[in-house]
């Protein structure tokens, strides 16, 4: 709901468990946050491997007889929202293969910067694409790899892609989970009874009930199979980046990723927010959900009590629609209404994570003063965003980006906002911790760990149709 980013994809996988396909529905459920357009499910039976995948939330996608059907001791799963290849079923993951090396199925989380320049020279060489997805093209060269192994094979693959990606592959004998080098994305691992776990967020062990081990570490690449699980690290290794925005506003609060707690960091941006942005006011007012928990450390902080002015509804769904230019004023509303006994005749601190292109935040604030809000202070618990992301997020053009465009002084007159204030690159960085150098922070500082693609053309011909076909979801009336 928030002026956000769109969240990106999860994965989970598990071996060694005779109710594989349920445990991976169930993972799934936990992981929706992360995608909502598309959900699959790979199996491992008696050596052969079964995919069921379709576009829709988990729920519409597995019923009690397709999860019957897919039976056997091992599974891999995906939720998605693209951020490569458009909206389409074909996009759809797990993907699934058959080749020299035998049958693979994959499930990738992030971003591939050089996809562009791969799938070229793989089409010149006579590869045959099937999606738009940037993880095809490391199915492509797994097939073509002369390695003696799949985990070889594997491995080979993954050493010519740039960009990030935490992927979990399964094979009729094995699962297999690689993280990239600068460790981008997050990729736990877990024990369920005898069985391993692997997924992209710690809630989808706690709703399994399985034991949270330890991160796959950047650049490791594990191996489950009947003889237990290896670890190998083939990469050399590198400054890690985990993403921030995991901490900011992906993952969910009550997961531990890159090793801390979401809620706390959560919590501790809004602390820092507070003592940097100090402001007289009579309610803290979080916009729900993505707002709540750096409210709540903002409210702490400043001893301005926590007051809930904003209800969210909860059951609009992905297919509200807006078939009139008359009607489509009342999206935000629709998700969104003010509490005026709450709102009326107070100085208000609303506090969310980010503001992006601006539009949705602007129709809040004016919401909110609408409902007789004294006074509009607008806090967010990040910085600026200045800067598109390459790793795994489906970030607008650079020109559509307010604070690209724009200073503080102008977006708060934009928003409508009696005043308005970012969080500092200083204080997010100490609200994330002592580790914070392990962090990727190029969509405030422009700063990027990995070079955006060499070749812009060839990236953004792979992306386009996805551009065009999200466009009409994202853009705000």
């Amino acid at each position: 709901m928030s002026d956000g980013f769109r969240d990106a994809c999860g994965v989970f996988g598990i071996f060694g468990h005779q109710q594989a396909a349920s445990m991976t529905y169930l993972g799934l459920y936990a992981l929706q946050h992360r995608g909502q357009e598309s959900a699959g499910i790979a199996v491992a039976e008696d050596g052969r491997l079964r995919l069921t995948r379709a576009m829709g939330y988990v729920s519409d996608v597995f019923d009690d007889r397709i999860l019957a059907d897919l039976t056997g001791p091992a599974a891999i799963g995906h939720v998605r929202y693209s951020t490569s290849g458009d909206s389409r079923v074909t996009n759809a993951q797990p993907i699934l293969i058959d080749c020299a090396h035998g049958q693979i199925a994959l499930c990738h989380n992030g971003n591939l910067v050089n996809a562009g320049e791969l799938r070229a020279e793989l089409v010149r060489r006579g590869s045959i694409f099937q999606t738009g997805s940037d993880t095809e093209v490391v199915l492509h060269l797994y097939a073509k790899s002369q390695a003696g192994s799949p985990a070889d094979a594997i491995v080979e693959s993954v050493s010519q892609v740039r960009g990030a990606f935490s992927l979990v592959m399964l094979t009729p004998e094995r699962l297999i989970a690689v993280r990239d080098p600068h460790g981008f994305r997050p990729l736990a691992l877990g024990r369920l009874d005898d069985a391993y776990v692997v997924c992209s967020e710690t809630c989808a062990l706690d709703l399994i009930g399985a034991r949270y081990e330890r991160d796959v570490a950047p650049g490791e690449v594990l191996v489950i199979d009947a003889e237990g699980l290896r670890s190998f690290r083939p990469f050399a290794p590198v400054q890690p980046a985990h993403c921030v925005f995991e901490h900011v506003y992906f993952s969910r609060p009550d997961s531990y990723v890159f090793g801390r707690s979401v809620n706390e960091v959560r919590t501790n941006l809004g602390r820092r927010l507070a003592r940097e942005t100090a402001v007289e006011a009579d309610a803290v007012v979080p916009i729900p959900d993505s707002g709540l928990c750096a409210a709540m450390g903002y409210a702490e902080e400043s001893g301005i009590p926590l007051k809930m002015g904003l209800i969210r509804n909860h059951f609009v769904g992905r297919t509200f629609i807006q078939p009139q230019q008359s009607i489509r004023a009342f999206k935000v509303k629709v998700k969104l209404n003010t509490v005026r006994d709450i709102l009326d005749g107070q100085r208000v601190v609303l506090v969310d994570d980010s503001i992006v292109r601006g539009t949705t935040s602007r129709k809040i604030v004016s919401m909110i003063k609408a409902a007789g809000a004294a006074e509009v202070h607008m806090r967010i618990s990040c910085p600026p965003t200045v800067a598109p992301c390459y790793y795994g997020i489906d970030t607008p053009h650079r020109e559509e980006l307010i604070a690209a465009r724009r200073g503080i002084d102008e977006i708060r007159d934009f928003m409508g906002a009696d005043t308005l204030a970012y969080l500092s690159i200083e204080g997010l960085r100490a609200a994330v911790g002592p580790r914070s150098g392990d962090y990727c922070t190029a969509c405030y500082t422009k700063d990027y760990p990995v070079g955006p693609p060499r070749d812009q053309e060839a990236y953004m011909q792979m992306v386009l149709k996805m551009a065009d076909s999200s466009a009409q979801r994202s853009a705000d009336p």
